[in-house]
């Protein structure tokens, strides 16, 4: 994976899956998703958090390398 174009189109790729999970997990948090988190061992206001930063970052990403230009 030497070449700049295939690098980047990975890292669109991947942020974009990224996001569309976290946003899913982000929709559970709202309760917009039947998915009942009270079961799980984990704290409803750590999937919020973990759930917001993970999309925050996925968009970041995928912002950055569709707006990047081509140097070179």
């Amino acid at each position: 994976m030497d070449d700049p174009q295939t690098r980047r189109k990975v890292l669109i790729l991947a942020s974009a899956i990224d996001m569309m999970i976290s946003g899913a997990i982000l929709l559970i948090y709202f309760g917009l998703l039947p998915v009942d988190i009270s079961g799980w061992d984990v704290p409803r206001w750590v999937i919020g958090l973990v759930g917001g930063a993970w999309f925050a970052v996925s968009m970041l990403v995928l912002a950055y390398q569709l707006t990047k230009t081509e140097s070179g």
